[in-house]
């Protein structure tokens, strides 16, 4: 074990741990939103509640991502700076932005909407939690749109004398067709997540709070949720098709390594259980659907998907001896994780509408311990999903142009990292206790009370302390 090693197990567990935040944040702020505006549009008492009661889930859980991604920025600098050096120019662009404008924007109106009640008007206080969901998702883009340029580096040169890539063509950047796909599809897949929280708590007290006045506003969180689900669960398939075919042209040894493909094939089988040498070289036994696989990466049934070896000895030839494959294992079954527990999502959210259909109240606890496994499922397809994202790519950090191992800090030792990682990873550990507690605690305790009136004395609202509304 080597500096290299626990770098990459840092960076690892600190950004899925992260992740697992972001979509939640991403999600559940537009669903806010839209409970709002429905108050908004009807006065409808029960969707105030519902607005409140999971806007204070969101802002739970928006505190935590921000805490635990300002140690992304640390890790760059103190364990990736060769990497840092290379890729600063064409990244300082778009997380300068991410930073500048869609942060500002979503963090700036999110104290307005905390604040705000009773004390914006209406219009102005609805206006302002689009502006922040609007800024989570305008954020969730320039992220991407960096983390693409890793994946097929668009719009730039490398600058001989230095050695690093500069920027040329910053929209090209922006317009990454790995961008302008892993967008769409990091949207759904974090609606997928916001619906399945919204449905979880809402089913918990519709079955365990059944004569609760509230009933009929948990009942609705259970149909929204489970329909946001359905939705983001068709979003999921169809970007991740059109996903997979543009892996194929960038990364064609990402798809082979998904696939447990070793040789090419036209046309080339789907294997749903493929089981490999111990040393990854080679297929000994695997069950397969046939031309699925040919569809999937090049949108032709008799398409032509290259395989491992084939394209391990393409890369030593194009970059010099050494193994260009990731490792089969985890990309084999991280991909297959990722889609597998999405679909079950999914499978969880139409189970619940059916149990609440024509006015029925459900009260299986198969189907209540279902459907508190569904924010679970999601999270887990999410997590897989990135580590077969990056963990695809390997040996590159940035595909074609740097190797993983020579982007780690040359002048940090082991002992070094080794304390940083385990500090890191302590103080997630006990954020992450923090937040399943805290978001236990509000979630049992129900929607607020909205019945109670603005003060009508004659104090001036100037005198009047900020109060968080909830």
């Amino acid at each position: 074990m080597d500096a290299l090693d626990v770098a990459r197990w840092q960076f690892g567990v600190t950004t899925v741990y992260h992740f697992l935040f972001v979509p939640l944040t991403i999600g559940l702020s537009v669903l806010v939103a839209i409970l709002q505006t429905m108050w908004h549009r009807t006065g409808n008492e029960r969707y105030l509640k519902l607005t409140k009661f999971y806007g204070k889930l969101f802002l739970i859980n928006f505190a935590m991502g921000v805490v635990t991604g300002i140690v992304q920025e640390f890790q760059f600098g103190m364990n990736w700076s060769d990497y840092s050096r290379f890729v600063g120019d064409v990244f300082g662009a778009p997380l300068a932005i991410e930073a500048l404008v869609a942060f500002f924007l979503e963090s700036t109106f999110i104290g307005l909407w905390i604040f705000g009640w009773d004390r914006l008007p209406k219009r102005a206080h609805l206006a302002s939690i689009w502006a922040a969901a609007i800024g989570t998702n305008l954020s969730a883009y320039f992220i991407l749109a960096a983390n693409s340029f890793m994946q097929n580096p668009v719009g730039y040169r490398i600058n001989p004398d230095s050695g690093r890539a500069e920027l040329t063509d910053f929209p090209a950047v922006l317009t990454n067709k790995v961008a302008l796909i892993t967008f769409p599809h990091t949207l759904a897949g974090s609606f997928l997540v916001a619906g399945s929280l919204v449905v979880a708590v809402g089913l918990w007290h519709v079955i365990r709070n059944r004569d609760s006045a509230d009933t009929g506003a948990y009942r609705f969180a259970t149909k929204f949720g489970s329909w946001v689900v359905l939705v983001a669960s068709a979003a999921v398939l169809f970007t991740g098709d059109i996903q997979g075919k543009i892996m194929t042209d960038v990364q064609p040894m990402k798809m082979a390594a998904a696939e447990g493909l070793y040789t090419t094939e036209s046309p080339a089988s789907f294997s749903v259980l493929t089981i490999g040498s111990l040393d990854g070289s080679r297929e000994v036994f695997a069950i397969k659907i046939p031309y699925l696989l040919s569809y999937l990466g090049t949108g032709d049934p008799n398409g032509t998907v290259h395989g491992i070896n084939d394209l391990q000895a393409q890369y030593a030839t194009q970059y010099g001896a050494g193994s260009y494959t990731p490792i089969i294992p985890v990309t084999y079954w991280s991909f297959r994780f990722m889609i597998a527990f999405g679909m079950a999502a999914g499978a969880i959210a139409l189970l619940v509408l059916w149990s609440q259909r024509k006015g029925r109240t459900p009260s299986s606890k198969w189907l209540l311990r279902a459907g508190l496994a569904m924010p679970v499922l999601p999270l887990l397809a999410n997590s897989f999903g990135w580590i077969f994202t990056e963990m695809g790519r390997q040996p590159w950090i940035v595909f074609g142009e740097m190797l993983t191992r020579n982007g780690v800090s040359r002048s940090v030792s082991l002992a070094e990292v080794l304390t940083s990682f385990t500090a890191f990873t302590l103080i997630y550990a006990t954020l992450a206790v923090i937040e399943v507690k805290l978001l236990l605690r509000y979630a049992k305790a129900g929607v607020p009370d909205v019945s109670e009136q603005p003060p009508t004395d004659d104090t001036d609202d100037a005198e009047r302390p900020l109060a968080f509304a909830y």
